[in-house]
């Protein structure tokens, strides 16, 4: 193991772009083969798109460290990230194409699901090292570095802090949050695909109650649910074959008196009757990388009348925000609607309704109080309605939707009633 941990210094006077042809990752067939694929295509487009907007902005060069940044643009993502502190960048200059510095164990798969064609690869020994692949890319004297401030790794910024002193470091998650706030028809066929993925699991999650039945027992049918839905949507071909149909993360799932901790995930409690069994899909429900907010509440046999009247409390209040979603609406006022509803009921308000939803779980804009954004076309949200009575019951429900040119379209569909179990 070595002992020298010293930081790697960089003479900003230099190209220290690595000349060793391993560096840059040869490709196994023709790139043109992999622009056939239709999603390397829109992330193609939309990575032309950001380059016009940066033009327009007078930005020359951007560092995107979030993964869901790099999927949009670059139509990848590993499996190898900064949690095993390794990370991958992809640099963007305004008027050059990209370029993606990746793990060597990454790099043959990088280099396939990527319509980009400038790959560096990097290891964790030696001169081959992320640092001097990212010096590479930026050149010998950047004026101005744009990274994604609130998320770009501390490593990759105490670099940039270390390397650059002097070189200010702005901000590009706004310029980009502006062009993704927008969904094209094409990333809404794929949401629209997820909703589909996710009913089949709100519908399988449904099956699994009954007495006796156990919280883990519904998550696995929930999984094995949405897994085959979505194996129907894939092949095994092309840019496909990097897509995995599984259903993960822990499923939040909570039953009887504990229904009001709203993310514990599912264990072995076995379903009584009258219990609520909440199912929330938030993290679970996503395809191609774009996520979704699915949630509802089930009741096992009967619903005592406090738990009648708390998620009926919560279905108005989702339905009134969602009624109220339309071009040239505020976002506040789409949550003002639901926190009315909450008044009349005698609940407090909630933080938020709804929030944007794509390709990462929290986008811009929120359905809250103080975000004036107007509402556009091609928007997408999850609207929730949620109550919480504490150690006793709880309400809630939520849907992901596309603002439409005259309102909006439901992405999730499962119906918006007292749902009890089937069995």
């Amino acid at each position: 193991m070595p002992t020298d941990w010293r930081p790697l210094t960089v003479d900003p006077s230099k190209d220290h772009r690595p000349t060793d042809a391993r560096n840059t990752l040869t490709r196994p067939y023709p790139a043109d083969n992999v622009r056939d694929d239709a999603l390397l295509e829109h992330a193609k487009q939309t990575t032309a798109n950001l380059q016009q907007r940066m033009r327009d902005g007078g930005i020359e060069l951007a560092v995107f460290t979030d993964e869901s940044s790099i999927a949009y643009l670059a139509g990848f993502w590993g499996y190898l990230g900064i949690e095993f502190g390794r990370p991958t960048l992809l640099v963007v200059r305004a008027s050059d194409a990209p370029t993606v510095i990746t793990p060597l164990m990454e790099s043959e798969m990088v280099s396939e699901m990527t319509w980009v064609e400038d790959v560096q690869v990097w290891e964790d020994i030696g001169q081959r090292t992320w640092e001097r692949a990212l010096a590479g890319a930026l050149g010998a004297e950047p004026g101005e570095i744009w990274i994604e401030r609130n998320s770009i790794p501390a490593v990759v910024r105490n670099h940039l802090d270390n390397t650059y002193p002097g070189v200010p470091l702005n901000d590009i998650s706004p310029v980009l949050g502006a062009q993704r706030m927008i969904k094209t028809s094409f990333e809404i066929g794929i949401m629209k695909e997820a909703g589909q993925i996710a009913g089949a699991m709100m519908a399988a999650a449904h099956d699994s109650l009954r007495e006796g039945a156990r919280e883990y027992e519904s998550a696995l049918a929930v999984i094995e649910a949405g897994s085959r839905k979505a194996a129907g949507f894939l092949t095994d071909r092309g840019w496909d074959r990097f897509v995995s149909p599984m259903i993960h993360n822990l499923q939040i799932l909570q039953s009887g008196s504990e229904t009001s901790m709203v993310h514990r995930r599912a264990n072995v409690r076995a379903y009584q009757k009258f219990d609520p069994v909440y199912f929330c899909f938030c993290n679970m429900a996503q395809f191609k990388q774009y996520k979704l907010g699915f949630d509802r509440m089930f009741h096992i046999g009967d619903v005592t009348d406090q738990s009648r009247d708390v998620q009926e409390a919560a279905i108005a209040a989702q339905q009134a925000a969602i009624a109220a979603i339309r071009p040239g609406v505020l976002a506040e006022d789409v949550a003002a609607a639901a926190n009315e509803v909450y008044r009349e009921r005698g609940y407090q308000t909630g933080y938020r309704t709804g929030r944007s939803i794509g390709v990462a779980y929290l986008e811009a804009p929120e359905l809250k109080e103080g975000d004036k954004t107007v509402l556009q076309p091609g928007m997408t949200f999850a609207v929730d309605g949620g109550i919480s009575v504490d150690g006793v019951t709880a309400g809630r429900i939520g849907d992901s939707i596309v603002v439409s040119e005259t309102g909006f379209d439901y992405i999730t569909d499962y119906p918006r009633q007292i749902l009890l179990s089937h069995h």
